[in-house]
């Protein structure tokens, strides 16, 4: 994997930079000789470049002998690089101390850890025409204030895709715009605070980040358990929680989607004791079995606050999400959006609804999903004759997968130890229980975050640490 931090600055241009990054790269000892470097198609992917400019900072690389190249073969880091840099470097006697590897000479780290789309993926030239085409066309107005709820652009564009691909009822005016996911969770919460809620019910296990959110708003989080059919609405009613916060579609972490029987069951709760359910459809339109599931809102809109982002089809750090409420809840929301930060930023607004409007976004939806199913394919085969010893479950939908070790095994935690050896970043499954320490083990792995040119020798490397801290668990029984 060749991670490049490329010096944008429009006077040099984008082929010199990325020149001086690959250059920069082998100074520091990153690129050793020998190293192979991705091939011009696969990083210009990665970099979110034409491959012509790569085809060409090859090529002046070449020239100036940082690289070798010939036809039908790799790009390597040439050999005179390391002669040319021995036959610089002064012959002085010095005593050598072991000393700290510097940033830029550690090896980097790749993300599995779950929640990351493929942002080698990003529609970067069709985002940024989106981006040259808003600031020729919006008028000065738009870079005043900002209308808390959201741009009408933006929220007219998501009204006709929601219905279209995911079945919401989901006029304008129902549609809160939010700093994703979490930040639409604390507005919720805060509202709930002040009309005097005492608890927010939430599945076993979800996300921790989610229950620290509504604890922070002086909120009580109550435990749904989660089995094999998903959440447990039968415990709800006993709970007292007036609000509900769940994955029906793809349940976080675990993968499971909401049974039919369950979701009659959970909007009987709603409409009987006037709950209020927070759907959280964090990667939906990701399913590969059959077609993505509808909301669960289009059966109860006044019951059903649906939630989505633009985190897991485009990228998270967009910080753009959408909360499609019922009437009464509009204005509660809105106000706590406006004291919270007055409203999210207008471009980014407007940049979204041009290519929710153009196609790009669904199109790109639909390439992801066939590119993740893919994905998802080669991990689960490379696991099962690497690392037969797991199981891998959680696979219907989504960009992550659950690995469950095998009874007797390693832990979680030797296994997210092994993999940081090995410059992998995987999850534990514990700490998303709320009361961790008496579930099976497993880690967490996505199959998205990647980068393209290196999701191959990602896998196989991920394969290794597990069969090696598997037949290291079994010398120990020994």
């Amino acid at each position: 994997m060749l991670e490049l931090e490329l010096d944008r600055d429009p006077r040099t241009g984008r082929r010199v930079a990325v020149e001086a990054a690959i250059r920069e790269a082998i100074r520091s000892g990153r690129l050793r000789v020998g190293d192979v470097l991705p091939s011009t198609r696969a990083l210009a992917a990665d970099l979110g470049l034409a491959r012509g400019t790569v085809v060409d900072a090859y090529a002046q690389l070449t020239g100036e002998g940082w690289v070798t190249s010939r036809p039908g073969a790799a790009t390597r880091v040439s050999a005179t690089v390391e002669r040319a840099s021995a036959a610089t470097r002064p012959r002085v006697a010095v005593h050598h101390r072991p000393r700290a590897q510097t940033a830029a000479s550690q090896p980097e780290v790749i993300g599995l850890s779950p929640g990351l789309a493929d942002l080698g993926a990003f529609p970067r030239t069709q985002w940024t025409a989106a981006v040259r085409k808003v600031m020729q066309t919006a008028p000065d107005r738009v870079l005043g204030h900002v209308d808390p709820q959201g741009r009408i652009e933006l929220r007219d564009a998501l009204a006709g895709m929601l219905a279209r691909a995911r079945g919401v009822v989901a006029e304008p005016e129902r549609i809160v715009i939010v700093n994703g996911f979490t930040q639409g969770l604390a507005l919720l919460s805060s509202v709930l605070g002040r009309r005097g809620t005492e608890a927010m019910a939430m599945e076993d296990p979800n996300l921790p980040q989610h229950r620290d959110v509504v604890r922070a708003a002086g909120l009580q989080v109550d435990r749904v358990p989660v089995d094999d059919d998903g959440a447990r609405i039968d415990v709800l009613a006993d709970l007292g929680s007036s609000a509900f916060v769940t994955t029906p579609s793809h349940q976080h972490p675990l993968g499971m989607s909401l049974h039919a029987d369950r979701r009659a069951e959970l909007l009987d709760w709603a409409v009987r004791y006037n709950g209020l359910i927070v759907e959280d459809d964090y990667d939906g339109e990701f399913r590969y079995d059959r077609q993505p599931l509808a909301a669960l809102q289009a059966r109860a809109p006044e019951h059903v606050i649906y939630a989505g982002t633009a985190g897991k089809a485009l990228a998270v750090g967009l910080r753009l999400g959408w909360f499609v409420v019922p009437p009464a809840w509009v204005e509660p929301i809105v106000a706590a959006k406006r004291t919270a930060d007055a409203g999210t930023a207008a471009i980014d607004q407007l940049t979204l609804a041009e290519i929710i409007a153009n196609g790009v976004y669904e199109r790109h939806v639909r390439k992801m999903r066939i590119s993740y199913r893919q994905r998802r394919d080669h991990l689960v085969a490379v696991l099962a004759e690497r690392a037969p010893e797991v199981s891998v479950e959680g696979l219907a939908a989504g960009l992550h997968a659950v690995i469950r070790l095998p009874p007797g095994g390693p832990t979680e935690t030797e296994v997210v130890d092994a993999a940081r050896l090995a410059n992998l970043d995987v999850a534990a499954l514990g700490a998303f229980w709320h009361h961790p320490g008496r579930h099976r083990p497993a880690v967490l792995v996505s199959y998205a975050a990647p980068p393209a040119h290196a999701f191959t020798a990602t896998i196989e490397r991920l394969a290794d640490v597990l069969a090696g801290v598997l037949r290291g668990t079994a010398a120990g029984r020994r």
